[in-house]
């Protein structure tokens, strides 16, 4: 069952990461089976000047970050809100921990100004521990990264 608007804003304000490491601008859709959300890199992100001058393209490690932000973090909280029968807004202090990158593979670069879509499929969820199948495409579905993400939901 899909998630209503309210859930998932209530979701995207759980997101501990702030600007200027916040990769995550929307939730698309969120279910209790996958999760899509999109990211507009932004021509002013503090490392395109280096990450290359002249020819700013942004780096792998960002664009893995984004999709663990959106398939593991965002959709970490919403599966263990749903795990303990409650809204996200009323968990007590919820962070979800990025654990494992595995078979990334990279297609594609992402320019400053484009916006990509990444889309999380949930392998399991097990002890509050979540295994996402992710995907990261530009707005015309061609694909610029995979791979398999896991982390770790806990209470502080």
């Amino acid at each position: 069952m899909e998630a209503d608007a309210g859930v998932i804003e209530e979701v995207l304000r759980l997101v501990p990461q702030q600007k200027p490491f916040r990769f995550i601008d929307e939730i698309l859709s969120l279910s209790e089976e996958q999760i899509v959300g999109a990211y507009r890199f932004r021509e002013d992100e503090f490392f395109y000047p280096g990450h290359f001058p002249g020819r700013p393209i942004t780096p792998g490690v960002i664009l893995v970050e984004s999709m663990a932000q959106i398939g593991v973090v965002a959709y970490g909280m919403y599966l263990l809100s749903c795990s303990k029968k409650v809204r996200p807004s009323e968990m007590k202090g919820p962070l979800s921990l990025f654990s494992l990158a595995e078979d990334i593979e990279f297609k594609g670069i992402v320019k400053p100004g484009e916006r990509v879509i990444v889309k999380g499929k949930k392998i399991y969820m097990r002890k509050g521990a979540l295994k996402v199948e992710t995907v990261m495409e530009r707005e015309n579905g061609d694909v610029v990264c995979t791979g398999k993400l896991a982390g770790m939901g806990v209470e502080t």
